[in-house]
């Protein structure tokens, strides 16, 4: 028989698209972000079904500051609403929840409440959910080599490196999606994603379930990892 297909170990996903949908519909962006919330309910009720091990969201990059404040300040708002809505369930499915990024960037209450859910759901051993708010792939390497030239080795190497990086003890991501059809990582885990097999489907994140989840497994299934080999 052959052997069954492999399930990736660690889903990304850059949930992009959710100002489109709303605009689509005459509706304001934070619309969209609020929709959107349906779909990471689904993400990550789809890879604990699945056994997949991490699932990282691209809920907030370095970049995104540069969008309108009031945009920014509904969306803060809505991350740390999510989290306090959201934890109960979390717990529930046994799945632990991390974060990583420049999280001391972020709003002192949404720190508070990411916290408070990762301190609740830090002795579950199932699916690790992991935010990715206050993120940049670059700024994420500057940070590690910062970090590594505190205590300077004698030698540099890549696990080292790896080490250092806010997913530090985490598999690499063998699965980045891209929600609305764009073509590009958009500075999001750059070092981590070096040899993984990249998925980009048009639906836009709020229509984002798990059909479409699915598809994209199934997808990664049928491609061959050779990972320079033959």
């Amino acid at each position: 028989m052959p052997a069954p297909a492999p399930i990736p170990r660690h889903i990304a996903v850059i949930m992009d698209g959710n100002g489109r949908w709303a605009k689509k519909r005459g509706m304001p962006r934070i619309f969209g972000h609020r929709s959107g919330v349906e779909s990471v309910r689904c993400a990550v009720r789809t890879c604990a079904r699945l056994g997949v091990e991490v699932l990282t969201l691209y809920s907030f990059s370095t970049e995104n500051w540069r969008r309108p404040e009031l945009e920014i300040k509904e969306l803060m708002q809505l991350l740390a609403l999510s989290l306090r809505k959201e934890s109960a369930e979390l717990d529930k499915n046994n799945v632990r929840l991390m974060a990583c990024g420049r999280l001391h960037g972020l709003p002192e209450a949404l720190q508070r409440e990411l916290a408070r859910s990762i301190e609740k759901l830090k002795k579950n051993t199932g699916l690790v959910l992991n935010l990715a708010l206050n993120y940049g792939g670059r700024q994420e390497i500057v940070d590690a080599v910062n970090k590594i030239l505190e205590r300077p080795p004698a030698a540099v190497d890549e696990d080292l490196i790896s080490r250092h990086l806010y997913t530090g003890g985490l598999p690499d991501p063998d699965l980045p999606i891209r929600t609305s059809g764009e073509f590009r990582l958009s500075n999001f885990l750059l070092w981590q994603c070096a040899y993984a097999e990249i998925y980009v489907t048009e639906i836009l994140w709020p229509d984002f379930r798990e059909k479409e989840l699915l598809a994209a497994v199934e997808d990664y299934q049928s491609r061959q990892r050779r990972f320079g080999g033959i």
